[in-house]
């Protein structure tokens, strides 16, 4: 079993900045893709942004230019930076990413509980 565990959120004025952790461990062989969801009150969960292992990176464009995706290998971490925030970016972000506990499992899909970023004045 892997857990993934976020952290970081909170409240902040329309133009701040937070910066978002999610930790995975448990049976972890080698994690693949890692990414940030996030779902609005009264909307889908939707994609933010994207990390491969090597480091290619992909964003939705609604948070192209503002939102940065980083992931520490040694850690087993990924870090979503969010500056110039807006009130459209209230939402619950969730953690997601594929975990091959060992070589010869394909990797299994495991999502964090979510934390909540409130962006208000």
């Amino acid at each position: 079993q892997v857990q993934l565990v976020e952290s970081g959120g909170g409240l902040v004025q329309p133009g701040g900045s937070l910066r978002l952790s999610c930790a995975a461990s448990g049976s972890i062989f080698v994690i693949n893709t890692m990414a940030w969801y996030r779902q609005a009150p009264g909307k889908q969960r939707e994609s933010v942004a994207g990390i491969t292992r090597g480091g290619s990176t992909n964003y939705a464009d609604s948070v192209k230019g503002r939102f940065t995706i980083s992931r520490d290998n040694a850690k087993n971490t990924v870090y979503l930076q969010m500056n110039s925030l807006k009130p459209e970016d209230t939402a619950v972000y969730y953690c997601n990413t594929g975990v091959k506990s060992n070589p010869w499992r394909d990797p299994v899909d495991y999502w964090g509980k979510g934390t909540l970023v409130t962006v208000s004045s």
